[in-house]
């Protein structure tokens, strides 16, 4: 039975050693060499600090900001390490409560518009970092009055954050929070 055994395990060991050992470092070496900034993560820094990552969103609550989507993760908003969808189906009276109470908040601050479905639902992830333009740009007069600037210089500096279509054809025009926020911080009233 030994006879067997040996050969299943010396390759179970050797596809181990393969798969989950030298690929994953042989890739990670090809990315750090073609892209490296992309393989690091995709993290962003001002003076010198990392403040986040371009692919993962953040938790910005104050008026201030410009707010990303809901974020699925639970209980921590954003947490990475929970990434996934919530589960809850369109019959969930949970989902339509949280969902209800999103509404209202975004409407205490003032929003007549539309609210577009990004500004209540969650990316299947969790941890989307975009937000539609037509969000962002609900979002610019509660943004303006908090920071006391003109509502048309914040106007133009979320439509100069929008990213087009890749190729012109591929995915959806989308702004990245943390990025528009950023620029927002450099702005001077």
């Amino acid at each position: 039975m030994l006879k067997h055994l040996r050969p299943a395990f010396s390759l179970v060991i050797l596809m181990t050693l393969i798969t989950g050992v030298a690929y994953p470092f042989a890739m990670t070496g090809v990315a750090k060499v073609a892209a490296p900034a992309k393989a690091d993560g995709s993290l962003i820094a001002r003076d010198g600090q990392i403040v986040g990552s371009a692919l993962i969103g953040q938790n910005f609550t104050s008026d201030r900001y410009f707010w990303p989507r809901p974020s699925a993760t639970s209980p921590n908003p954003y947490d990475p390490t929970g990434s996934g969808g919530s589960n809850l189906g369109p019959t969930s009276a949970k989902l339509k409560d949280r969902v209800a109470g999103d509404v209202d908040k975004l409407k205490k601050t003032g929003i007549a518009t539309p609210i577009p479905a990004d500004a209540v639902t969650a990316s299947g992830s969790g941890l989307d970092p975009d937000i539609t333009p037509q969000n962002a740009l609900m979002q610019v007069g509660r943004v303006a009055q908090a920071r006391g600037l003109d509502v048309g210089k914040v106007d133009d500096l979320v439509n100069s954050h929008v990213e087009k279509r890749l190729f012109g054809f591929i995915g959806e025009p989308h702004v990245n929070v943390l990025s528009l926020n950023m620029a927002l911080d450099a702005l001077k009233s």
